[in-house]
């Protein structure tokens, strides 16, 4: 079986369009639907239903899909195998992070590893937590340093790097700063700027009020923490934050029944076998003192 016809059929599956995966590969249109049609014919199976402009796996397609991945993991584990013989920390380093990580937490580590490992070309992507873990799973980014997932997701390994205590906040000298201690209840009763709900960080917050039955007044949701912090410290709502976003414009609530937090990371295929470079970054963000 070609590992080209396979590579192709995996890019066409997960992205849903040939014209996507053709950019990937850097190949034209028709050139990706030879690969496909070839790996067909030699399969003798129909592996996509073409329905308009819509494209989805067979079940003939969707059966060869998590082998695909195999191979193309097995693939990329050979070829890293072989860069490391030398030795040296050197190579691609395909890394994806959130934007309050790159901006709050990795600047002086960055900084370090430049410098430490300058035969390292760094790659990063800026993309949200939950973008990062499917294209890791899907094993297009070799690392990420993200918000980790509340629950544990299969075949990928994760590793705490920081503890993020959240804090209830609310603009300055509104009438929710005058009490000496407030309930998630009566907090339910004003509007709220969160985080999506379907992000990791919004999936806690959720999670708090659902545990108690009580519903919640979300007036605005964005994934830009720095943007909530800003709708916040003008008065539009209420809203939970990383204690070090934390600013003058800004009180913490003395919210007396919950305590929350969540972590940051690195997380990575349990198939994929680490780059030195990777294995390097994972050490500098265990031990590197200014990243912490």
């Amino acid at each position: 079986m070609d590992t080209q016809n396979l590579r192709a059929f995996l890019l066409v599956a997960e992205s849903g369009s040939f014209s996507s995966a053709a950019k990937k590969l850097h190949l034209t249109q028709p050139a990706v639907s030879k690969r496909i049609a070839q790996l067909e014919a030699q399969l003798n199976v129909t592996l996509f239903d073409r329905i308009g402009r819509r494209i989805r796996t067979t079940e003939a397609g969707e059966a060869l899909l998590p082998h695909a991945r195999t191979v193309h993991l097995e693939l990329q584990a050979a070829h890293q195998s072989v860069r490391d013989l030398d030795g040296e920390v050197r190579g691609r380093l395909r890394l994806a992070t959130s934007h309050h990580i790159g901006l709050h937490r990795l600047p002086s580590l960055l900084s370090f590893f430049s410098k430490a490992f300058p035969a390292v070309q760094l790659d990063i992507d800026f993309m949200d937590s939950e973008q990062a873990y499917e294209l890791t799973l899907q094993g297009e980014i070799e690392l990420a340093v993200v918000t980790l997932a509340p629950c544990a997701i299969t075949n990928l390994v994760t590793r705490t790097i920081w503890r993020d205590p959240l804090d209830f906040m609310v603009q300055q000298g509104t009438k929710l700063t005058l009490k000496k201690a407030i309930g998630l209840e009566e907090l339910s009763l004003h509007p709220a700027i969160l985080p999506g709900l379907n992000t990791y960080t919004g999936q806690i917050i959720k999670g708090l009020f659902e545990q108690r039955s009580l519903p919640m007044e979300v007036a605005i949701t964005t994934n830009y923490l720095e943007t909530i912090r800003m709708m916040a410290s003008v008065g539009l709502g209420w809203t939970v934050l990383p204690r070090t976003m934390r600013d003058p414009s800004l009180a913490t609530l003395p919210v007396n029944d919950a305590s929350i937090e969540r972590t940051l990371g690195a997380v990575h295929h349990e198939g994929r076998s680490l780059s030195r470079a990777a294995r390097a970054f994972i050490d500098a963000l265990e031990s590197f003192e200014g990243s912490r």
